[in-house]
C-alpha cells in the first residue's frame, strides 16, 4: 500500500492552496500511490481569524475538488482537514475520499488544541471550533484505517479504540507547533505505533517561519515496531511510504500485546 504524504505550503490564498493540493495528489497518483494524504488545514491558515471566514458547509468546493479529484485518479484522499461550517459552529474535520470519489469517513476533531507553555506555544481551538464526538474508521480493499487530527493523537484511548476496531494504520492530518514538534512528535507516533501494533501516518503543513503559527513540519510513517519509515524536514516535499501490511500481523503474533491485554482487570471501550 504506497502512500504519499504531501507536506505543502499554506497561504492566505485558498483557491491558491487547494490547487497546490490537487496539484500535489496528481504527481502522487502518477507515482502510483494509493493513498494521498493531506496536512491540517491544508486549505487555511491555522489562525482563529480564519477559521469561519474560510470555513465550507458540507459538500463546499474543497471538499468538491478533492472527491472529483479522487475519482478521475482512481486514488484514496485523506482530505487533510477544513474548517467545517454547520450553523453556527465550525468543525475541524477530515474528509475522506475512495478511488470512486465517494465520502467514506468524516471526522471531527474531538480534542481540542488549548495549550498555555510559558516561553513557548498558546493558543485556544475552542475559541473558534466545536468538539467532534466520534471515533473514525473506515474500509478500503487493503483492510480497515483510523482517523483522527493532531492532537487526538495524544490520547491513547482513541488510538487504542481505533486498534481494537481493526484498524491497521492510523491516518493524522496534524499541525505541531515549534514547542511541542521538537519535543512530542517523533516520541508521540512511534509510542502510538508500539502500543496499537500498527502504522502511523502524520502529514502536517511545509513549515513557514513568517506565519503566526508555524508549523513543525516533519511529516512521518511508523511501522508496527515503531521504526521510522520515512520523515520530512521542514520543507515543501511529498514523501512515499512503502506499507506492508503483514507486518502487523506479523509484529503481532511476535510480540502479542493486544492478545495479552488483561480485561479481566481493565478495558477501553466506547462510549
Amino acid at each position: 500500500m504506497r502512500v504519499a504524504m504531501i507536506q505543502m505550503p499554506v497561504i492566505m490564498d485558498r483557491a491558491a492552496n487547494i490547487s497546490t493540493a490537487c496539484r500535489s495528489i496528481r504527481e502522487a497518483a502518477a507515482q502510483g500511490a494509493d493513498f494521498a494524504v493531506l496536512p491540517e488545514m491544508f486549505c487555511c491558515p491555522y489562525q482563529n481569524d480564519c477559521f469561519r471566514p474560510y470555513g465550507e458547509a458540507e459538500g463546499g468546493p474543497a471538499q468538491a475538488a478533492l472527491s472529483a479529484l479522487a475519482a478521475e485518479l482512481g486514488i484514496y484522499i485523506v482530505g487533510g482537514t477544513v474548517p467545517e461550517l454547520e450553523g453556527d459552529r465550525v468543525y475541524n474535520t477530515c474528509y475522506v475520499y475512495d478511488r470512486q470519489g465517494r465520502q467514506i469517513a468524516k471526522h471531527r476533531k474531538a480534542h481540542l488544541f488549548d495549550i498555555d507553555v510559558p516561553g513557548g506555544q498558546s493558543f485556544r481551538e475552542s475559541d473558534t471550533f466545536s468538539r467532534g464526538d466520534q471515533i473514525t474508521t473506515f474500509e478500503t480493499e487493503f483492510g480497515t484505517m483510523g482517523l483522527c487530527v493532531c492532537f487526538d493523537m495524544r490520547f491513547e484511548e482513541l488510538a487504542r479504540c481505533m486498534c481494537l476496531r481493526g484498524a491497521q494504520v492510523i491516518f493524522v492530518p496534524a499541525a505541531f507547533n515549534m514547542t511541542t514538534g521538537p519535543a512530542h512528535w517523533e516520541p508521540l507516533f512511534r509510542q502510538r505505533a508500539v502500543d496499537n501494533q500498527c502504522f502511523t501516518v502524520g502529514v502536517a503543513p511545509a513549515r513557514d517561519e513568517a506565519a503566526s503559527y508555524v508549523s513543525y513540519g516533519n511529516s512521518m510513517a511508523v511501522d508496527p515496531w515503531g521504526a521510522v519509515v520515512c520523515r520530512a524536514g521542514a520543507e515543501e516535499t511529498t514523501l512515499y511510504a512503502d506499507l506492508d501490511l503483514n507486518r502487523v500481523e506479523e509484529i503481532r503474533q511476535q510480540l502479542p500485546i493486544l492478545s495479552s491485554r488483561r480485561t479481566d482487570l481493565y478495558t477501553v471501550q466506547e462510549v
